[in-house]
Parts: structure tokens; C-alpha cells; sequence
């Protein structure tokens, strides 16, 4: 393990106990998750600074519990890849996952979506992007060969499966053999500042990310490009347990889709960046499925560790 990942698992621990997010005593369970007065532990997969992770979904999480009476806790999982034992071993009863992360739960959960957001464009998809420097010389696949390519998590679409397919149509089949080195950063912020810092000469990320945090810093737009982009993926969405009473499903689901008629409610979907939640259903993650399918990748017995 590298001392960066054991240094964002560090951060990750004494973050989420000092805000009292992280622990949790019992397992989940397949007992029903009631109303009133109880809590619903709802996880945040590493998409960027945690801290920024934690200011963005804490007030959607207040709104949220407040309409449907129910107590609501983030925590912010270390990585995308423990999502699976977070629902089996630390009592989340739900979370925010990207498609990749869903589409592994889904298979060996059962877990079922409920919404996502959408921008004030009607787009509800983000997309994988494979970016390098401008001034790297770097433009084609053939030309990343022996070079550094920072992937971000071998549970996400746009920084892992994305970059398997856009490298395998180009002829690389093998690209630990390519690459002189391959590793993961965990989050998509971070592979998008290797490769502006130079430590990676190629990275994988969600566009969204890049246009996030692009906003606030001009280096991004002025000296990185893209390569390549996937087709769209469904942006992160909520996801729970089917331990979960039905009832409580329905609220939760009926709360976010009705947000942006509230007045409340489009002030915290301002604070959250996005325009409405849309219904979602398991039918939208056709392509994660198929994309999948096309490097090799059995959801059912698929190991997302970065090993």
C-alpha cells in the first residue's frame, strides 16, 4: 500500500471521528429500517476532497431527513472499492454511488436506486475522460507507451472501465506491460492534479470533476487535455438496501424528485450544484454493464480492490 493511500485512509479516520460519521455498532441487517426517530447511515464514495465531499452532501442530507423524519449520517468511505463490505459489515442502509459502484452492488446486493441529479441543461451523465498535458507531446495511445498513467479506482466507469476499453480499441490488451507504471490515486481529483503536477503523464477522471474543480483553478483548462471520452454514464445517484422500509424508500425517493418545486429545496439543490433529481432505475446502467462485457469483467465475481 502506498504512503499516499495510507495517508488518505489516515485523513479519512480522523475526520469522520471527529464528526462521528464513521462508527457504527451493528451490522446491517435485512430487519426493517423504520421512520420516525431513527437513522439512516448513507455512504459518499471518494469522488474528491473529502472535506469538500462532506461541506457538498451535508446540507441535501439535513433537507432530506427532515422531510421524511428520519435522522440522517454520512460517511465518507476511503475507497470506492469497500462499498460491498460497508453494506455487509458497517450498517449502511444506503449511498451515493457512481455507476461502476452501483452496477457491483447491484449484483451482489441487491441494492436498488432511487434518483440523481440533474443540471439546469437536462443533463443527468457525466462522462469518463483520459487527459494528459498539453505540453507532454502526448496525443496519441501509441505515444503513451512506457509512460506513467494514473488511474483513479477499479470501481469507478470513468477511472478504470472507460480507460480499459479506450486502451483496448486502440490495440493495448495487456497495459501493465505498456505502461511503465500504473497506479490509483483514489480519488478523480487527485489523478487530475498528477497529471497537471507531472507526477502521472496520462490520467483517467470524470469530466464533472474536471469541471467542478476547474472552476476554481484555471491551470486545469489552460494546461491539460483530452484525449478521449466515454459515452455517458448515469451521475451519481442514491442507492439503498432493500432492508429499508418500502414506505421510507418512497419518501426518500419522493422528497428529492419534488426538491426543485420547494423553495427550500432549490436553495439546497443550488448549495448541491444541480438543477432537479430525476427517477432512476437499473435499466439506465445498461452501458456500465456492457462496457463491463467488452474487457472481461464478471460483475458477479469481479474483485474492485486495487491490488
Amino acid at each position: 500500500m502506498s504512503l499516499r493511500l495510507l495517508a488518505f485512509i489516515f485523513t479519512v479516520f480522523i475526520f469522520t471521528m471527529a464528526t462521528g460519521c464513521s462508527k457504527v455498532d451493528a451490522p446491517a441487517k435485512d430487519n426493517v429500517i423504520a421512520p420516525q426517530g431513527k437513522t439512516l447511515l448513507i455512504g459518499l464514495i471518494p469522488e474528491q476532497n473529502i472535506f469538500r465531499q462532506i461541506e457538498r452532501y451535508e446540507p441535501l442530507a439535513g433537507y432530506l431527513g427532515r422531510k421524511i423524519g428520519v435522522n440522517i449520517q454520512l460517511k465518507v468511505l476511503p475507497l470506492y472499492g469497500n462499498v460491498i463490505d460497508n453494506f455487509n459489515f458497517a450498517g449502511m442502509d444506503g449511498a451515493f454511488l457512481g455507476s461502476f459502484t452501483y452496477a457491483l452492488a447491484h449484483m451482489k446486493l441487491g441494492l436498488e436506486v432511487l434518483a440523481r441529479p440533474e443540471d439546469d441543461r437536462g443533463v443527468s451523465t457525466y462522462r469518463g475522460i483520459v487527459l494528459v498535458r498539453k505540453d507532454s507531446g502526448i496525443r496519441t495511445v501509441r505515444q503513451m507507451r512506457g509512460n506513467r498513467f494514473a488511474f483513479v479506482d477499479r470501481a469507478t466507469s470513468a477511472g478504470y472501465l472507460f480507460p480499459l476499453v479506450y486502451l483496448k480499441r486502440a490495440g493495448v490488451i495487456r497495459p501493465e506491460s505498456f505502461f511503465r507504471e500504473m497506479y490509483f490515486t483514489g480519488t478523480h481529483e487527485d489523478a487530475i492534479y498528477d497529471v497537471l503536477n507531472r507526477k502521472a503523464d496520462i490520467g483517467a477522471s470524470k469530466d464533472t470533476v474536471l469541471d467542478r474543480i476547474a472552476a476554481g483553478d484555471p491551470r486545469l483548462r489552460e494546461e491539460l487535455l483530452v484525449l478521449g471520452r466515454s459515452p455517458a454514464f448515469p451521475e451519481n445517484a442514491l442507492v439503498v438496501r432493500h432492508g429499508v422500509d418500502e414506505s421510507v424508500r418512497v419518501k426518500i425517493r419522493d422528497v428529492l424528485l419534488a426538491m426543485d418545486r420547494d423553495p427550500e429545496g432549490r436553495k439546497i439543490l443550488d448549495q448541491f450544484g444541480t438543477h432537479k433529481f430525476i427517477a432512476t432505475d437499473d435499466g439506465d446502467y445498461e452501458v456500465v454493464r456492457q462496457y463491463a462485457r467488452s474487457v472481461g469483467i464478471d460483475l458477479s465475481t469481479y474483485d474492485p480492490t486495487n491490488n
